[in-house]
């Protein structure tokens, strides 16, 4: 069966199931091992001289292997390839995630802050009811992107050795892809290819929030603020869901303790969302999942 066949049923899969607890409390998710062979070469490779070469290397490996990897597995058949496409796919797992933090900002702005620091990885202490909900629909708005839409796209491309290739990327860079003292170097390598894998997705999926949401009429703003952003990919979601429910993203925040004065996306947006703008941030998620879900079942009934 063809990944244009196999990919609107994973994703139908994976809204329906999400991440099972009575089975990943038993089994090892294979995100998780993902994790442990990046903190391996991390642990491994990541001192003394030459540590981006190292980082180089480290990420060669993990391409290589993961490809191999991808290539055996499809030889057990199209099932196989379903169930893994399905279990990688991250759509109901990140709606999960920003329900977790719309009912802690309902109990408290403390359970909030500790919902939220879950799927951010800003300074989220002394964060305020509008900043939660802003940091909960920017990560709602960029794992849709790196969590459903890539690894989607590269499935679709290049099979299971695609998305496994994918994966391994994006957890390194997760992991260790970050402009830090220990991590500058030895993960340069794994946040330059995440960039490059993520440049596509992240403008499609841009794509597909301005035209369900009848936003196509402000692509120019969603491409210039997009292009101003930190990240050459993370600023194209952002910028096509702040405008798809009408408030302003990104802004000044912290790391590691250190403020950060980014520019606002969708400047003119409600600058004090309520928590009102989670549940729209949700709708507008499974809005865009139905649609693509959709195009992708009738392209395989038209040309599978």
């Amino acid at each position: 069966m063809s990944t244009l066949c196999l990919l609107p049923l994973a994703l139908i899969l994976d809204a329906l199931l999400g991440e099972p607890r009575a089975l990943w409390s038993r089994l090892p998710h294979p995100a998780v091992l993902m994790g442990r062979v990046v903190g391996w070469f991390d642990a491994t490779l990541n001192h003394g001289p030459g540590r981006r070469l190292k980082g180089l290397t480290a990420m060669a490996l993990m391409v290589l292997g993961s490809w191999v990897l991808g290539w055996a597995l499809s030889l057990f058949g199209g099932l196989v390839e379903l169930i893994l496409a399905a279990i990688l796919l991250a759509h109901r797992s990140l709606i999960d995630h920003l329900g977790a933090v719309l009912r802690g900002l309902q109990t408290s702005t403390g359970d909030g802050r500790r919902a939220v620091a879950m799927i951010v990885g800003r300074d989220t202490a002394a964060m305020d009811d509008p900043a939660i909900i802003r940091a909960a629909v920017e990560s709602g708005a960029e794992n849709f992107s790196d969590g459903l839409v890539a690894p989607a796209f590269w499935f679709l491309l290049a099979g299971l050795p695609g998305l496994l290739v994918y994966k391994i990327t994006n957890t390194a860079d997760s992991m260790i892809g970050h402009r830090t003292p220990r991590h500058e170097a030895f993960g340069w390598a794994a946040a330059r290819f995440d960039d490059l894998l993520n440049l596509a997705p992240a403008r499609l999926t841009a794509l597909l929030i301005a035209l369900t949401h009848g936003q196509l009429g402000h692509w120019s703003e969603i491409s210039a603020e997009a292009r101003r952003h930190r990240s050459p990919n993370a600023g194209w979601p952002e910028a096509a869901m702040a405008r798809a429910i009408g408030i302003a993203l990104s802004g000044p925040r912290s790391y590691g303790g250190q403020m950060q004065d980014y520019p606002f996306v969708n400047p003119t947006g409600d600058r004090q969302p309520k928590p009102q703008s989670i549940t729209d941030t949700t709708r507008a998620l499974w809005r865009v999942w139905a649609a693509l879900t959709g195009t992708l079942a009738l392209a395989a009934v038209v040309l599978g």
